[in-house]
């Protein structure tokens, strides 16, 4: 018998500090992580993951890269067929339309930065059920 596949969150943050915060968090609360800090890196770890057969199942997406934009990054990961089961944009734009643009491409929410990492580990086991 195979033991159970842990949920795998693909967190893509251009500033080191949250990244590395957020991986340990969702590490010790049971969850594969994967680090990228750029468009191309966000659709690399999306790639490994799929070429082991699986699919990323959330992808916490940094809206400000330095290569592209995180929306990019989505739109590149969809047509490439590794887009994770679920997205949901982490911004400091509160703006009503940037909210409307991520939820067109697909984000499930956008949460506005900065938030409680507690709170946002919480949340993905919702978004995920």
């Amino acid at each position: 018998m195979t033991a159970p596949r842990m949920p795998c969150v693909v967190i893509v943050d251009d500033n080191d500090d949250v990244a590395e915060a957020l991986q340990l968090f969702f590490g010790l609360a049971g969850y594969e992580t994967h680090i990228a800090n750029s468009a191309a890196a966000a659709i690399a770890a999306c790639t490994a993951v799929a070429a082991r057969g699986a699919v990323a199942d959330l992808m916490l997406l940094d809206l400000s890269l330095p290569d592209a934009g995180g929306l990019a990054a989505l739109q590149a990961a969809t047509a490439s067929g590794v887009r994770p089961r679920v997205t949901v944009a982490l911004t400091g734009h509160t703006d009503p339309a940037t909210a409307a643009e991520c939820r067109a491409a697909g984000c499930r929410e956008v949460v506005i930065k900065p938030v409680g990492i507690r709170d946002l580990v919480a949340r993905a086991a919702a978004w995920l059920a």
